[in-house]
């Protein structure tokens, strides 16, 4: 169903690259990511992960290397078919409430995956402390067997406090992984908030993985990340609580029925499955599968990620603004006082930012 043209392209660019002595350290990183090298793939996504303000100089300049071997491909293959080319991976968010099982499914079906050819990645994104910045990044204790497969990749990432459970590098992370080999993109984040649908805007398929709880199931979950999923998909749903499991399959079923769908090419599916009894993993393939054809087929997959691309365009543009403008020395000089007016009364938040704001712009332009 997806097969790997993706992989082929990638090594025979990087394999005509030489490498010569005086090739830079980013240019031997991107050819060791192009040849599909894990290890160097892993220092690639933590140089773009990197806030270092000479580490970002770094990661543009191997992202502008990788997408120049990833536009080569595209342009081959166009020349090949008079149709545009459609996505040569697949990228599935997974979203679900604590203790729906996701890693558990993401072991048993990333195995069920590689065993059919595939080769799949998982940036399994953590919640980060808003006190400290830590954060657990445990998802490969608890993908033991996935973890040790050559041909997956997991890769835990802080969230950093970004909206949405989803670090604010992770579309340049799924970027690194396709022009590795991967061809099956996972993102598995945290939590089932309304700000969750971030992740909707980085992915071609996003995956609810709802448990089959008892109470009131429908309102525990906030209508926005339902409305927002293109696939439900129920867990657990063997032994004694395969019955609560068909209950909550025949609930959601009859809620997408009244929500409104986000997209008309696609009406959203409920599937059940059983990570521990290895159950509805084919069913659950299959459904991807005609998503993506008819996505695909009718275009929507390629215009989906070209508007995402401008979506994140925008979100790096205000994370990048609002770092600079932290740093900016007259505004480092006045925050401090300005903090205290708002805490005391003597001035309003929007005043305050009005003054740090106006500090920001007059040294920049005076600066040029």
């Amino acid at each position: 169903m997806i097969m790997l043209p993706l992989r082929r392209c990638f090594a025979t660019v990087a394999s005509s690259t030489s490498a010569s002595n005086t090739e830079s350290a980013v240019s031997r990183m991107a050819r060791g990511v192009l040849a599909g090298d894990r290890a160097k793939l892993a220092e690639a996504i933590t140089l773009v992960e990197s806030r270092n303000l000479r580490k970002r100089q770094r990661a543009h300049e191997l992202l502008e290397i990788v997408l120049r071997h990833q536009a080569t491909c595209s342009v081959g293959h166009q020349n090949k078919s008079s149709s545009p080319a459609a996505p040569s991976s697949f990228r599935i968010g997974l979203s679900g409430p604590p203790g729906a099982g996701k890693s558990t499914l993401l072991e048993v079906f990333g195995k069920y995956l590689t065993e059919q050819g595939h080769r799949v990645a998982v940036l399994a994104v953590d919640p980060s402390s808003s006190y400290t910045g830590g954060s657990l990044l445990g998802d490969k204790t608890r993908m033991p067997e996935l973890s040790r497969d050559p041909n997956a990749y997991i890769r835990p990432s802080p969230t950093g406090g970004t909206l949405g459970g989803v670090a604010q590098n992770t579309s340049e992370a799924i970027v690194l992984c396709e022009a590795a080999g991967f061809d099956i993109v996972f993102v598995e984040t945290v939590g089932v908030g309304q700000s969750e649908y971030v992740v909707a805007d980085m992915v071609d398929m996003f995956v609810l993985l709802i448990p089959p709880a008892g109470g009131d199931e429908l309102q525990g979950l906030k209508r926005g990340i339902v409305e927002m999923a293109d696939l439900i998909v129920v867990s657990k749903a063997d032994g004694d609580l395969l019955g609560p499991a068909r209950h909550m399959q025949a609930e959601y079923k009859s809620a997408l029925r009244v929500l409104k769908a986000h997209n008309d090419t696609w009406m959203p599916k409920v599937l059940r499955v059983s990570a521990e009894a290895k159950e509805g993993l084919e069913p659950l393939w299959k459904t991807m599968g005609q998503f993506r054809q008819i996505m695909s087929e009718s275009g929507k997959l390629t215009e989906q990620r070209q508007h995402q691309q401008k979506t994140w365009l925008w979100n790096h543009l205000e994370s990048q603004l609002l770092e600079r403008f932290k740093h900016h020395p007259d505004v480092t000089d006045m925050m401090s006082s300005m903090e205290s007016a708002v805490y005391h009364g003597r001035t309003t938040p929007g005043m305050a930012a009005t003054r740090m704001l106006d500090a920001f712009f007059t040294r920049t332009a005076d600066s040029r």
